[in-house]
């Protein structure tokens, strides 16, 4: 017996407000997993699926095979800057991905503006809401309104945390010469920032200049927080 109109349930939504990026692919291109999978929770959260290319090559290897509706693009990657990808996307336009710079330093944003990014975000982010309205603000037909009000991001594994600091551990113990370490310094910065730890913070910036006895302390650095108990971030 048909029901009343009254008494009928009402479909869904195709973007509700607590998935508003439902349906939509993202690729971030993030040598730091601590900082991926800080995306990637809050891609889930909120109805979006997150891959990860941890550098160029690994990128473009993945836009030959897949078409992302998103690609995020981190400036400092292990294989060269990411303006160099933004501006080859740049110029596939029109039909390719939006494409955003990434970068715990708010002085690139123009850098990634002037190669052709769409946007820019500005490493970490602090708020879903500020995640999704970002994504939203740039992809036609959705709704920034729909972003989740008050929202915390979702803090990420703390193993994820370790993998990127011995990383960091093994790289400082090969000596690395002066392109590497102004690649660490920027790699261990973003970490120091994303964790609020201002001690790490000062060691990666001395690093392209340290001396013997200032590398010692920052390898020392690493290696304890590698080892310490995890703890709220403060």
């Amino acid at each position: 017996m048909p029901q009343p109109d009254s008494l009928r349930a009402s479909p869904p939504p195709l973007f509700g407000p607590a998935l508003p990026l439902q349906g939509l692919t993202l690729l971030a291109v993030e040598d730091s997993r601590f900082a991926c999978e800080a995306l990637r929770l809050m891609a889930q959260r909120s109805g979006a699926r997150l891959r990860r290319a941890e550098t160029l090559h690994d990128a473009r290897r993945h836009l030959a095979l897949y078409r992302p509706d998103l690609v995020l693009v981190d400036l400092g990657l292990p294989d060269g800057p990411g303006t160099a990808l933004i501006r080859d996307l740049a110029v596939a336009a029109p039909g390719g991905p939006v494409v955003l710079g990434m970068s715990g330093d708010p002085g690139m944003r123009g850098a990634a503006l002037a190669a052709g990014a769409a946007g820019f975000v500005d490493k970490p982010i602090g708020a879903l809401a500020d995640f999704q309205g970002l994504v939203l603000r740039h992809l036609p037909g959705r709704d920034p309104a729909r972003a989740e009000a008050d929202a915390p991001a979702p803090e990420p594994d703390r193993l994820a945390l370790r993998e990127d600091l011995a990383r960091a551990a093994g790289l400082l113990a090969q000596d690395p010469d002066a392109a590497q370490r102004a690649y660490l310094a920027r790699f261990l910065a973003g970490i120091a920032r994303s964790t609020r730890d201002s001690a790490l913070a000062r060691a990666a910036a001395d690093l392209p200049q340290a001396d013997e006895a200032r590398l010692a302390h920052l390898v020392g650095l690493v290696a304890l927080r590698i080892g310490e108990t995890p703890r709220p971030f403060a």
